[in-house]
């Protein structure tokens, strides 16, 4: 089956282990091969079952669906609420000055959360864009461009001030980090529409902390397969070149021959979810060496293209790179991409911060919206921006002038959705004066989760996996869906 001596050598040496005759050999490899084409064409017909009896990648949905596909721009270190997306007057004339009574009595006891500290002003302006006239901070004029498709919730708010269990609590649902991320939930719900690329692909840009927490592209307690391949965008899925002295041919030949014996394997040991997943793995990886170094190279997309994500400036280059990406991703069927950008924690030196990493991320993300607009793309790929929690009205600490920064706060915090059957143009939820709790319609991370599912048209109730002889959802919390985003 091998072309070379030494695999030669590794066949006679597996037989003889296993005492079998060649024609043993020969019908047993038929039968698995037979089986597993079985599989496949099951697979493709929505007909196969997990192991729990749950039906997986059926890529049929509960519902009529508003979106086939989801980009989650997770801005990691906690975008500042007060100055991007939800503007506060009062902060100005209350410059340096103490919080109010009637504000500290509404603020939860949460740790951090700066009531003893005094009220800043943002460093930073705001306008009203578009038909809808939703005032957008300064740092992002380029999104600002796109605000009337672009849905605005300004009450997302939950009770952990860490940037790790915040990033699983967005990701996952619970600040523990052991549960399902929302993009595995996705597609072990609803499987890829791509046989020969992930289902979830996750890619990491500008490392700088807070640290990548796991869960956010892990499987939980889910099958292994259903987890996020990590990629890096600069050099695209590692280990999907194809090894020197092999073609398609006869590198077909070897992984048949080790996915036989892994599941000869498999029939030993039983049900197994990691040496399933691996067994996946090495099938998925041979179309990967044939499909995935063309969707991580660009020379194919236009200058154009390329000026819009801003692949010609260095600060835009790296995000623009990813956002690029994932356009190609969803454009070939990926369900989940998920594009983590590190940087923002900013408890020191927010005006610097911010410019910062506004200044790589903006123009990327416009031209993710407008690049998904013009080919058509927007109408089935919800997009959403975010962090893991807001940051404080206050100064941290007793700095002066530009060094001063804000703290952690989770209590109020501001996302967009855009695309996927989302109503552009419009804000939901309201804060009060100075951007610390929510006054009207909170949002949790759940209830956005929720949202996220609808719109593939999976009910969070049907899509369960028992685990533990409990009969897990991803909602575990209890979200509710935010209707009006819709």
């Amino acid at each position: 089956m091998l072309t070379d001596d030494r695999n030669r050598n590794l066949i006679q040496q597996a037989v003889s282990q296993k005492a079998l005759s060649r024609r043993d050999m020969l019908n047993q490899s038929v039968l698995g091969f037979g089986a597993l084409g079985l599989m496949s064409l099951l697979a493709d017909e929505g007909l196969l079952c997990a192991e729990n009896g749950t039906q997986v990648s059926t890529g049929k949905s509960h519902f009529p669906a508003t979106a086939k596909n989801v980009i989650f721009l997770f801005m990691a270190g906690a975008p500042s609420q007060v100055d991007t997306f939800d503007p506060k007057p009062l902060l100005t004339e209350l410059e340096g000055k103490a919080v109010p009574p009637s504000i500290v009595a509404r603020v939860p006891n949460i740790p951090r959360a700066g009531l003893d500290s005094k009220l800043m002003a943002s460093p930073f302006e705001f306008k009203k864009y578009g038909e809808s006239g939703i005032p957008v901070s300064d740092l992002f004029p380029e999104t600002a461009q796109m605000i009337d498709d672009i849905c605005v919730i300004r009450s997302i708010n939950h009770r952990v001030p860490v940037h790790g269990p915040g990033e699983c609590i967005a990701l996952t649902g619970s600040a523990i980090g052991d549960r399902p991320s929302l993009g595995a939930w996705m597609t072990y719900g609803l499987g890829s529409e791509s046989r020969d690329l992930p289902g979830f692909i996750s890619i990491l840009s500008n490392s700088s902390g807070p640290a990548p927490q796991t869960p956010g592209w892990g499987p939980g307690f889910l099958p292994s397969r259903f987890q996020g391949t990590l990629v890096d965008g600069k050099g695209g899925i590692p280990y999907t070149q194809m090894p020197d002295g092999y073609s398609n041919q006869n590198r077909r030949q070897q992984l048949d021959f080790i996915k036989w014996m892994n599941h000869e394997h498999l029939a030993r040991l039983g049900k197994d979810s990691e040496l399933e997943a691996r067994i996946a793995s090495y099938e998925l990886g041979f179309r990967l060496q044939t499909s995935a170094p063309e969707v991580f190279d660009l020379e194919s997309e236009t200058e154009e293209t390329a000026k819009q994500y801003g692949l010609d400036n260095k600060s835009t280059a790296e995000f623009g790179r990813d956002c690029l990406i994932a356009r190609r991703l969803v454009e070939r069927g990926v369900r989940v991409v998920q594009l983590r950008n590190g940087g923002w924690d900013s408890h020191r030196s927010i005006k610097k911060n911010h410019q910062s990493r506004a200044r790589a991320t903006d123009k990327p993300v416009a031209g993710l919206l407008k690049d998904l607009k013009q080919r058509g793309l927007l109408n089935d790929t919800l997009v959403i921006w975010g962090g893991e929690f807001g940051r404080t009205p206050t100064t941290e600490g007793s700095v002066k002038g530009d060094r001063r920064g804000r703290d952690h706060l989770p209590m109020t915090y501001c996302m967009w959705m855009a695309g996927g059957g989302v109503k552009g143009g419009q804000i939901i939820g309201r804060t009060d004066d100075l951007g610390y709790t929510p006054i009207e319609r909170p949002i949790s991370p759940a209830d956005l989760h929720a949202t996220l599912l609808h719109a593939l048209g999976i009910d969070q109730h049907k899509v369960f996996y028992m685990h533990n002889n409990r009969k897990e959802i991803a909602t575990v919390l209890g979200g509710e869906v935010i209707s009006e985003v819709f």
